[in-house]
């Protein structure tokens, strides 16, 4: 009997064999399709977050783009110095690089949500105060600096902030890409902004374009409120250490990585010698050129037409292996158009205008640079560290501001163009050739 029982479970062994196997293999499968429903339910669900962000970012960044160029406007007519809007800039820049360290350590701190919606509403008090003199009277310059200084404040906190949040949502290999989608955003908005700050400053007064700007700062702080942005645990040292000791860190940590320590240095010379151009595009459109308001803002949309086309370019492509060459390319190609652009007659706007696209498609290519750092750096200093990049390049604005005003009036903007061109050709070369900065291809 246990014979004929013994044979008769051997007979079914294979039948329970491929039961057994059959049981395993659907469990497997069952526990694939969970992970994969996880995986799209957590990828929609970072896609849906960080698009809401954008979106928000995309309104402010309209609405402060529009007021940015009817204060330029505003000042060339009233002023018609170059002094005078480098003086702007650099008010409107000073804060965020003494501010920067402060910031930083401030931001890793605290709810990086909660900085964003405060800086917002700080920068939508300023322009409410601008409004409310601009109702009684002709607005006189310094209330437009004061006014610059405070906005410059509330950037300060609020940039760092959402740079440092950007990883906390967004998985690391698509940081390069999302990257590409921040810079379409921007070109976008930079395209609409100059167009409608032409025709608005035609038709309204200035403090009606001011509180559009309120407007569009207060739906930013919608968005970033109804976004779930997690928040990175201090580590115990960071908790105990005193304030101005977590101000420094950000810096050690940039220092033990040659790579970032060599692009930090890098930005900073390539600012010294952007802003300076960037400030003075509304004096070269309507001083060398002979243009107007309108040629101005027709150089600002062929700019941002190509920072449009050169974000859309890096989200799908995502630029070079090698991630010094998509920065060293774009510096190179920003150089080489200004350098042109000053030695251009002053009848041809227009091809002034193709040069201007130029720059604006290699603008975003350089950005490219802020993946790199929020990959590479913990969480928990990215706040410190992202402050410390806006207050090393802030603090090269001036000096190349300062510079450039006096300059520009004695040598002529246009040949002020072709000296910054050649120094940001020298800084491509530099991105090129520098041994630190292969070590930032290792950090992938």
């Amino acid at each position: 009997m246990v014979f004929f029982r013994a044979l008769l479970l051997c007979r079914r062994l294979p039948s329970l064999w491929d039961n057994a196997c059959f049981l395993l293999q659907k469990q497997r499968n069952n526990a694939i399709k969970k992970e994969v429903r996880i995986m799209t339910q957590n990828n929609n669900s970072w896609r849906k977050t960080y698009f809401t962000l954008l979106a928000g970012q995309a309104i402010s960044f309209i609405s402060s783009g529009i007021l940015q160029m009817a204060i330029i406007f505003y000042l060339v007519a009233k002023t018609n110095s170059a002094i005078i809007l480098t003086a702007a800039t650099l008010i409107g820049f000073l804060p965020q690089a003494c501010l920067g360290p402060f910031a930083g350590a401030f931001v890793d701190r605290h709810s990086r949500k909660s900085v964003m919606i405060g800086a917002d509403l700080i920068i939508a008090a300023a322009g409410g105060i601008l409004a409310l003199v601009a109702f009684y009277m002709e607005l006189p310059v310094w209330s437009i600096m004061v006014v610059l200084l405070i906005r410059s404040a509330g950037t300060a906190f609020h940039s760092p902030a959402f740079s440092a949040a950007t990883p906390m949502i967004v998985p690391k290999e698509e940081l390069t890409k999302c990257a590409g989608y921040t810079q379409t955003m921007q070109a976008v908005s930079a395209i609409i902004s100059p167009a409608a700050a032409a025709f608005l400053y035609a038709v309204w007064p200035l403090n009606a374009i001011i509180l559009l700007d309120i407007v569009g700062a207060i739906l930013a702080c919608v968005t970033v409120a109804i976004s779930s942005i997690p928040t990175p645990e201090l580590c115990p040292e960071t908790k105990r250490q005193q304030f101005l000791q977590d101000m420094k860190e950000g810096y050690v940590v940039l220092k033990q990585n040659r790579g970032l320590f060599a692009l930090l240095w890098i930005g900073v010379i390539y600012m010294f010698f952007y802003m300076p151009i960037s400030t003075l595009f509304p004096l070269i459109c309507m001083s060398y050129f002979k243009g107007t308001p309108a040629h101005a803002s027709a150089a600002e949309i062929a700019f941002a037409v190509g920072m449009l086309l050169g974000g859309v370019i890096l989200s799908i492509w995502g630029g070079f292996k090698k991630r010094r060459y998509t920065i060293g390319l774009s510096v190179l190609l920003m150089g080489v158009s200004n350098m042109l652009s000053g030695l251009l007659p002053p009848d041809a706007f227009l091809v002034f205008v193709v040069c201007c696209t130029v720059m604006g498609i290699s603008a975003p290519f350089y950005g490219v640079q802020n993946a790199i750092f929020q990959e590479t750096v913990k969480p928990e200093y990215l706040g410190r560290v992202f402050s410390l990049l806006t207050s090393a390049a802030s603090l090269a604005m001036p000096f190349g501001l300062v510079i450039s005003g006096p300059l520009a009036e004695r040598l002529g903007v246009e040949k002020w163009f072709v000296i910054c061109g050649i120094g940001i050709i020298i800084v491509a070369l530099a991105v090129f050739l520098l041994p630190g900065l292969r070590e930032i291809d290792n950090t992938q």
